[in-house]
């Protein structure tokens, strides 16, 4: 199979890595063509922490991935996340010399290339400069400023940073997993371009992805980006919570909470208990359901007021219309959107990336817990399409056109030149005057 107009998405998270490669059908909607996942045990919290181990995981799980879709995989669209990451909102402003001009795209990149030079903590580096409201000589509240006439050309940028080594360190796995990253992207962007709708976003929408080291955090609003964070807890630590409360295994701990746990401890059947196997020579354990609902509703709303901290500190807390959307797979926790919308007060659903997704023979792609793989696969074809609509609207700018247009038009300039001629001198010819 060629391998031209397929992406690939490498999810490098604490719980697995996963690669999904996929192109685009002729509805525009992602067909899947492959899938890899392997254990990620070399990172923990979005931070890789060995660096053979996770090499191994990333190769077995690209291997996979390759062999399933028959196609050689060399560059990958790659996610980021962690507790580095950090966000903030800067402003940045250029001036303009031909003020009678409109203002072009170019204008608007080099704004935006100018925030990519602003002094960060040290150690960190920029990875998303997004920006928010234009402002063109003091006028405010602009979306768009291609096209208008101004001097002064302003803009709110909002700016997330990661720590430098952690980026060189998933970049240093991935080239020595013989593969080349084109492009690095944080997280919780890439899920909300699988399971957020524009409406969504528009109406104001916190996306909430809860992995397996890390709760992801997104909001949006009048379809802009307005505020990121990265909680350090995640599905592993509600894990570590059953394993020390019941005393049992890592695996059994983790078979529990994915078979039987609930949110919500009222919920639980208070009589329902689970036997589980002894270790050598030793009786069956009994767990009751109802006490292992109490200790993951526990760790869940620490999460989730952390969460209400973040949402309230953003300021957006009263602009949500579309409430929080859970994604990730431990939001597929039973009753977990129920207690979200208890302690929040607003309405929550699960995120599945079905909507952008076309006929495919990989039925897992559809659950939460592939939402940033998909993702990551749409965020490649998203900058594909913002590059072609780029270059289109440079073109409309500067009135140039393709050396192939050129020559087409040479071509015809110099036909109907001809014409006209031909026609000059048959009219002189029959009137007996210069026409």
């Amino acid at each position: 199979m060629e391998n031209d107009n397929l992406i690939v998405g490498l999810d490098i998270g604490t719980t697995k890595i996963c690669a999904i490669i996929g192109r685009k059908n002729e509805f525009g909607k992602l067909e899947v063509l492959g899938m890899g996942k392997a254990v990620s045990d070399g990172v923990d919290r979005g931070i890789v922490t060995n660096i053979e181990k996770t090499v191994y995981a990333i190769q077995k799980a690209v291997d996979d991935c390759s062999e399933m879709a028959d196609v050689n995989i060399g560059d990958v669209i790659v996610g980021i996340a962690g507790q580095h990451i950090q966000s903030k909102i800067m402003h940045g402003s250029i001036m303009r010399s031909q003020t009678e001009d409109e203002i072009t795209v170019e204008d608007v990149r080099r704004l935006s290339s100018d925030m990519h030079n602003i002094v960060v903590p040290p150690g960190n580096s920029i990875i998303h400069v997004m920006p928010q409201d234009y402002t063109v000589d003091y006028e405010g509240g602009i979306k768009d400023p291609v096209g208008m006439a101004g001097t002064r050309l302003e803009a709110d940028f909002h700016i997330i940073t990661a720590q430098t080594t952690a980026i060189h360190n998933i970049n240093k796995c991935v080239k020595k997993a013989n593969l080349e990253s084109k492009q690095l992207i944080l997280e919780p962007l890439a899920s909300s371009l699988s399971v957020l709708s524009d409406e969504e976003k528009e109406a104001g929408v916190c996306l909430v992805d809860i992995g397996g080291g890390t709760t992801d955090i997104a909001i949006f609003y009048e379809n802009i980006i307005r505020h990121t964070a990265v909680i350090p807890l995640g599905g592993n630590i509600i894990t570590s919570d059953i394993k020390e409360g019941c005393m049992l295994m890592q695996n059994q701990a983790e078979l529990l909470k994915t078979r039987f746990g609930k949110a919500i401890a009222e919920e639980a059947n208070p009589n329902e208990i689970v036997s589980i196997p002894g270790l050598r020579n030793r009786p069956p354990k009994e767990i009751s359901i109802r006490n292992l609902a109490s200790i993951i509703q526990a760790r869940m709303e620490e999460i989730i007021e952390i969460v209400q901290n973040e949402i309230m500190q953003s300021g957006y807390y009263k602009k949500l219309a579309g409430g929080i959307v859970l994604t990730g797979g431990g939001s597929q926790l039973q009753c977990i959107s129920q207690l979200f919308e208890y302690m929040t007060g607003l309405d929550t659903r699960i995120g599945y990336p079905n909507e952008h997704l076309g006929k495919s023979v990989i039925e897992d792609v559809k659950s939460p817990m592939y939402a940033t793989s998909v993702g990551l696969v749409l965020a490649g074809f998203k900058a594909l399409d913002d590059r072609e609509e780029n270059y289109r609207r440079r073109v409309a700018n500067s009135g140039a056109l393709p050396k192939n247009m050129v020559k087409r038009e040479a071509i015809a300039a110099n036909f109907f030149k001809s014409i006209t001629e031909r026609l000059k001198t048959i009219i002189s010819d029959d009137i007996g005057e210069e026409y």
